[in-house]
């Protein structure tokens, strides 16, 4: 359901969105308490002294009320693609806007590229962190258990991979319900706590937090990058609002989210102030001994929906990377038969897999993976930052000060948290950036690589309408049944036409030249899907219209043309595919090593008729040779 959609449903299916959001838009940020506070005093830099408690409580409260509350569920959510979010669907928005300002336009287009590379970073780190915190619990109750941590986490991590190829629908409907219970859990936890020492409340005045980096000055500044951990998960909450509206999404964050976050929270500080010890772990020190086990149990389920949350987002956005032309294509798998969105993404799942285990094994602890935490958190608010000034700018035609005094605040803040991050650089916040730099050289030798390669098809090609021209002077001999060549350029004749004339001699009864376009607007409807232009002879242009949503799914979509003079039958249309071999050469393009990547990509990316939905029996693919 879109957001648009949801603005006037009934109470309850705005109850069933609201439930749901909470599994999936909120599990990164519900499972911070288990390592955000501790962080803060880990390693001894912060003295665990009562004024520093009170600065940190308000630091944290003051972070999500202004990160989230405000830029994030007031602002950003505004900014939606046809009822999508996301980084993509942000580029989408801010690249349309500035479309007739070309430099600004590539300029942010690289921007949001990298923001987006990052995003796998994160998706590396939050399922690491979590599942690790969560299993920390386990040493805190019995110590001597301290060695079966880290093989326990791995055991956790691998089932989680292990079971995405089968799809989520029927666990994920557990997610709400489990997530609420953890939230009213959270508040539970933390209730008792701040009803005994209800001094700790007096945090919620901001100028405690400003005493706190008057107090510290440095060591207050590089706190920073511990209370950061507070609002990780913070995009998730943009990201899914195409599954779950804007309205469930604040709902479920005023009314639930953020009270039993707070509550949480200041329990942990106000044990602190009777407890300074307990700082080496404050969130499972909070429990009564009777209920140590199933915190553990439910701390463990929630990290496993807050991991869950990140995978499911990964296949996501790397379905809109592809569209987009970001990515190679990949092999997709849809494992619901109603909800279209549930997808699977067997390389993006393996390649998350691999690297998890690689952050666990090397950074061992969550305190050590939070030093690599939230240099990829804190980068991307920054650039959704920049982004959103541009759609209020351009696309919303808002006044300069007017779009300035939001985005520029925010901008402020979010430097600060990230400038805040980048001492831990060498600490672990290099991991998340070596992988998203990584990511970044992927997509951008992708993009620079097909636009080598479609100008050189484009310079060797022939006009499609003189070349119809000159075939039908003497034209060859007509068999029965349809023909689609697939084009990536609208009016050029396709290799694999010219291929099939020159070895078969022949030409179908009705010849189609199909152009799949995927546009920067998440969904196109069906009225929009399909243009047709008559050429002559049974031979007609077509253009296909897709989403960074949509499946392209040609025969479908050809379906469309019925009524409009093509009469298609499904065992005489045959579909004509050019299978073009990438020779990187030396001279102009792109350095050489970046050609024989672009050309490893392409020739290892899925093939074309699987990712257009083309049945395999009827699909003929004629190869040639592009240097670039």
């Amino acid at each position: 359901m879109s957001a648009a959609s949801t603005h006037h449903s009934p109470p309850a299916a705005t109850a069933a969105l609201t439930l749901g959001a909470l599994g999936v838009v909120y599990g990164d940020i519900g499972t911070s308490p288990l390592y955000a506070l501790k962080e803060v005093f880990h390693g001894g830099h912060v003295p665990v002294t009562p004024e520093n408690i009170l600065g940190v409580l308000s630091l944290i409260f003051w972070t999500m009320t202004v990160i989230v509350s405000l830029k994030y569920v007031l602002l950003i959510l505004r900014a939606d693609n046809n009822g999508e979010g996301g980084l993509i669907a942000m580029l989408a928005l801010a690249t349309h806007a500035v479309s007739d300002r070309p430099t600004l336009r590539r300029v942010l287009m690289g921007v949001g590229m990298f923001g987006t590379a990052i995003f796998y970073g994160d998706g590396v780190i939050t399922p690491a962190i979590t599942v690790l915190g969560a299993m920390e619990g386990l040493a805190i109750y019995e110590p001597g258990l301290q060695s079966l941590v880290l093989p326990l986490a791995l055991v956790v991590l691998t089932g989680l991979f292990a079971v995405q190829r089968f799809g989520t629908g029927g666990i994920g409907k557990a997610f709400g319900p489990v997530t609420l219970v953890w939230f009213v859990v959270l508040a539970a936890l933390g209730l008792p706590h701040v009803l005994a020492n209800p001094a700790v409340l007096v945090a919620l005045n901001p100028l405690y937090a400003v005493q706190f980096f008057l107090d510290n000055k440095v060591v207050g500044f590089v706190a920073l990058g511990a209370v950061v951990l507070c609002v990780t998960g913070g995009e998730a909450l943009y990201a899914d609002m195409g599954h779950f509206g804007k309205r469930p999404i604040r709902i479920a964050w005023y009314g639930v989210v953020m009270p039993c976050l707070v509550i949480n929270y200041f329990g942990q500080g106000a044990m602190l102030l009777a407890e300074p010890e307990a700082a080496v772990n404050p969130f499972f020190h909070m429990a009564p001994a009777w209920a140590e086990i199933p915190v553990f149990v439910l701390a463990t389920a929630a990290a496993v929906i807050a991991s869950q949350a990140l995978i499911t987002a990964a296949f996501s956005v790397t379905r809109q990377a592809i569209q987009l032309g970001l990515l190679p294509r990949m092999h997709i798998k849809h494992t619901s038969v109603r909800d279209l969105g549930q997808i699977y993404v067997p390389f993006v799942n393996w390649g998350l897999y691999v690297f998890i285990v690689l952050a666990v094994a090397l950074f061992k602890t969550s305190s050590n993976l939070a030093s690599a935490y939230g240099i990829a958190v804190t980068l991307d608010m920054t650039i959704t930052t920049i982004m959103t000034f541009y759609v209020i700018r351009y696309g919303w035609k808002y006044p300069l000060l007017a779009s300035l005094l939001p985005t520029a605040g925010f901008l402020v803040i979010d430097l600060a948290f990230f400038s805040s991050n980048m001492l831990k650089l060498l600490g672990g916040g290099w991991f998340p950036l070596v992988l998203g730099t990584g990511m970044f050289v992927l997509m951008l030798t992708w993009k620079q690589g097909r636009s080598l390669m479609s100008a050189r098809l484009h310079d060797e090609a022939i006009d499609l309408d003189s070349f119809l021209e000159a075939v039908f002077i003497s034209p060859p001999t007509r068999v029965s049944g349809t023909a689609v060549f697939l084009s990536a350029e609208k009016g050029l004749t396709p290799n694999a036409l010219m291929h099939n004339l020159k070895h078969n001699k022949v030409l179908h009864e009705q010849n189609l030249f199909v152009t799949v376009l995927a546009h920067d607007v998440p969904w196109i409807g069906f009225e929009q899907r399909i243009a047709i232009e008559p050429l002559g002879h049974d031979c007609w242009q077509v253009t296909l219209n897709f989403g960074f949503k949509n499946d392209p799914d040609v025969p479908e979509a050809l379906k469309l043309l019925k009524g409009r003079g093509v009469v298609l039958e499904d065992m005489d249309t045959s579909y004509f595919l050019s299978r073009d071999i990438v020779i990187p050469t030396l001279g102009a393009g792109m350095a050489l090593w970046r050609e024989k990547l672009f050309a490893s990509m392409h020739r290892n990316a899925a093939g074309a008729a699987d990712f257009l939905y083309l049945p395999a029996n009827r699909v003929v693919e004629l190869g040639s040779k592009v240097e670039i």
